[in-house]
């Protein structure tokens, strides 16, 4: 319960504004419901069963240092790309099919989170929770899907009463600060497996590569601000 419990949390945070929870706000004012819950559950159904599947996959071959090293690192990416974008750089793909808008809202859907951070942390989550273990996977998996379903049901629950988008700024940030922490908790187990549990070395080397973090977050602030100053002074 405790592996369901913390995936469903992960994955539903690393969903919050992505570009196919704001799909699904577009979605909502040209499609039926039952259309596009169909579409999107079948859509985050195949995509997890591939994600598990190919974390099930990892994790019987790579070393647990390497996958909390990995998880940390996508954390931190994570993060950044969140504290980067304003939650406005996101296209609406909008596939037509002739077989229906079932098949339409599948393949957009299916376009749109493949490859995507939701995904590759689903992977993560499911090469260091699974752990040969077959009770482990469908956890993982239950987790997973639960977890985007209701991401994206919000999504499309605001694109139904507002018929507008989500307040993606403050989403982003929640996002940055959720992926920074577990970031940061990744890269600590990560180097106590190296090193050894309290070891100085692996303390020094988080907070050095910890503050190398906030430094580069830091400069992306500065950079953001800047360029929305400039902005405001061409209009």
């Amino acid at each position: 319960m405790m592996i369901f419990l913390t995936v469903l949390a992960t994955i539903f945070i690393a969903e919050m504004g992505d570009k196919t929870q704001l799909l699904l706000v577009a979605m909502a004012g040209k499609h039926k419901i039952s259309h596009i819950l169909t579409g999107t559950w079948l859509a985050t159904a195949v995509l997890n069963l591939m994600a598990v599947g190919l974390g099930a996959a990892l994790g019987s071959f790579l070393d647990m240092r390497i996958i909390k090293s990995a998880a940390a690192l996508a954390f931190f990416w994570f993060a950044y790309n969140a504290l980067k974008s304003d939650g406005g750089d996101e296209e609406e793909k909008e596939v037509k099919s002739k077989f229906g808008p079932v098949i339409g809202i599948f393949t957009a859907f299916f376009i749109g989170e493949l490859g995507d951070k939701t995904q590759l942390s689903a992977i993560t989550l499911a090469a260091a929770y699974t752990n040969h273990n077959i009770a482990n996977a469908c956890y993982v998996f239950l987790g997973c899907t639960l977890g985007l379903i209701l991401a994206d049901f919000l999504g499309l629950v605001v694109g139904v009463v507002l018929n507008s988008r989500l307040p993606a700024g403050i989403l982003n940030k929640l996002s940055f600060l959720i992926f920074a922490f577990f970031g940061v908790d990744s890269l600590r187990i990560a180097l106590g497996l190296i090193f050894g549990e309290n070891h100085p070395a692996a303390s020094a080397l988080l907070v050095i590569l910890t503050a190398v973090f906030v430094l580069l977050c830091a400069a992306q602030m500065v950079k953001r601000r800047t360029a929305d100053q400039n902005s405001a002074k061409r209009k």
